[in-house]
């Protein structure tokens, strides 16, 4: 779905200074708090849209305001950074941060300490082990065999896995994953979009060498379709579609993953 089909025309209450702001005669810094405010409810109904699709996407804990506070910074992020010479409607880029902005909040939330990571990765590892060796979901009571933890132990870290991995897969499906501008002034943002990327590692793996290579350069290098397909020596129509298969490559390996710890709290009714 466009972007541009979330965003009213008539939204200024007669003025046009959203147009004047994407053509870039008009900068955020010079307007005056009548065309801020113009703007800013020119644009603000993509927040809650994109909240809305969000929620759904993510562990019921969340609450919905707390995405609109995040996407509404992000909005502003966007109005303050924009650049008319980016060449990317302003839609298009404010969309990104707002999103981008949401995931920071949903990875700030499910900021555990080292215990309960660990507790994690060793469940994660282990749910992981069992289905490959034995073609079933591991119940709790087997993960209690394996690792050594208790019941309760074991519920916190599946809670946790879950809301990680659904973290992760909206990242993933968003394509998210490209390093923000700000990342030098926020280290703890860059710290977060490490761990997913570290988490992502295992999984690219699986891709074929195209696939890894593609998003090698738009993610790690960050170039663009353009520029990944003359390194690689393609067409940017063929890096479009091997960057859509790794992609749907990924969403399926997180939806297993997110299904399996889903089918051992449905066993046991946790």
């Amino acid at each position: 779905m466009g972007t541009s089909s979330f965003f009213g025309k008539n939204s200024c209450s007669g003025t046009d200074a959203h147009h004047q702001f994407e053509a870039g005669k008009l900068q955020w810094d010079a307007c005056d708090a009548d065309m801020r405010g113009a703007i800013v409810g020119h644009y603000a109904p993509i927040i809650k849209i994109l909240a809305l699709r969000m929620k759904a996407k993510v562990p019921q804990h969340v609450k919905l305001d707390e995405l609109i506070s995040a996407g509404s910074l992000g909005l502003i992020e966007a109005l303050e950074k924009f650049k008319p010479d980016l060449k990317i409607k302003f839609e298009t880029y404010a969309e990104n941060r707002i999103k981008g902005a949401m995931l920071d909040e949903l990875r700030r939330m499910d900021w555990f300490t080292r215990g309960l990571r660990q507790r994690v990765r060793l469940l994660e590892d282990s749910v992981r082990s069992v289905e490959q060796f034995t073609g079933h979901v591991p119940s709790v009571q087997e993960l209690q065999s394996i690792t050594g933890l208790s019941s309760k132990e074991i519920e916190q870290g599946l809670e946790a896995l879950q809301n990680q991995i659904c973290i992760s897969l909206e990242a993933v499906e968003e394509g998210l994953l490209r390093s923000q501008d700000n990342k030098e002034n926020d280290p703890f943002s860059h710290t977060l979009n490490q761990e997913l990327v570290d988490k992502l590692a295992q999984l690219i793996d699986e891709l074929t060498p195209r696939e890894r290579m593609v998003l090698s350069l738009y993610y790690v290098e960050e170039l663009n379709m353009r520029e990944t397909a003359s390194v690689m020596g393609i067409t940017e129509g063929r890096v479009s579609q091997l960057h859509s298969q790794a992609l749907a490559k990924l969403r399926g390996k997180f939806h297993h993953i997110t299904h399996n710890v889903r089918r051992v709290f449905t066993q046991q009714g946790v």
